[in-house]
């Protein structure tokens, strides 16, 4: 089994499905290993275990509950796992690279179930937000977790290919995870990744569709001092040989993770 959609070693996984099969919520362990279960239990945990194990169904999809930037999101195959490092960066309000007080509005371009957009309307309370995608599918997942942490006076869901329907609009921030892999590495992804929706992953032959066209727009649509924020995972590289005449920043962060990169409006220029 190939893990990495929200846990990276296999006793967390299972102890994420057995918490869930045992209707306990993931703070509970490790107060509660002395409890006893009962045979029904056992067998609600062994069904969920099984599942994981012949289905290769990530673990999130089979509890429909994940965490981003310490918030708890529904999660489904709507929608794209959330796992991007780009949470570290949100819970740091974007430090240094903006001042936080000046953040009016921000746009989280492939918000998939909504996360960035919930995560950054948090950080930022005064900011509107526009979350933006092409699916509708998603769109309706990221619609109930907005709901759920009150925020629709703020968050803005709105359905468009990249920038297309956001003529005459412009950000502080635009940030995005967009889809960045490329053809053969999809045929060669884990079953795991097969549960997510395609277009959340697919990228063209090399990964670099979605960023070339965020690259060539993104500009139009950021204020002035405004920062652009891109996730392109694994195809940095390309994305590196690609643009070489931009001075892009790659960013580290504490808790693992890479291949985003950040740049300001002057130097998108």
């Amino acid at each position: 089994m190939h893990l990495g959609h929200g846990t990276e070693h296999p006793r967390d996984e299972a102890a994420a499905l057995v918490l869930h099969a045992l209707g306990l919520p993931p703070t509970a362990a490790p107060r509660v290993y002395g409890r006893r279960v009962s045979p029904a239990q056992q067998s609600r945990v062994r069904a969920l275990v099984q599942r994981r194990i012949r289905e290769r169904i990530p673990a999130v999809y089979l509890t429909g509950r994940t965490w981003f930037a310490g918030l708890e999101l529904a999660v489904d195959p709507r929608a794209l796992i959330p796992r991007s490092a780009i949470a570290e960066l949100i819970e740091r309000r974007f430090a240094p690279w903006i001042q936080a007080g000046r953040v009016e509005r921000v746009l989280d371009l492939g918000t998939g179930n909504g996360c960035i957009a919930i995560a950054v309307a948090r950080a930022f309370p005064r900011a509107r937000v526009d979350a933006v995608d092409l699916s509708l599918p998603a769109l309706e997942l990221a619609r109930l977790n907005v709901r759920r942490h009150r925020l629709a006076r703020r968050v803005a869901l709105i359905r468009s290919d990249h920038f297309r329907a956001l003529r005459g609009r412009s950000y502080d921030i635009i940030v995005s995870n967009p889809p960045y892999v490329g053809a053969r590495e999809l045929a060669r992804l884990p079953p795991e990744y097969r549960h997510e929706p395609r277009m959340a992953l697919a990228a063209g032959r090399d990964g670099l569709d979605s960023v070339r066209v965020i690259l060539s727009e993104a500009r139009r649509h950021l204020r002035p001092r405004g920062i652009l924020v891109v996730e392109v995972g694994n195809t940095e590289r390309a994305v590196r040989r690609a643009f070489a005449h931009l001075p892009f920043t790659w960013l580290q962060f504490e808790r693992g993770g890479g291949g985003v990169f950040v740049l300001s409006a002057e130097q998108l220029d």
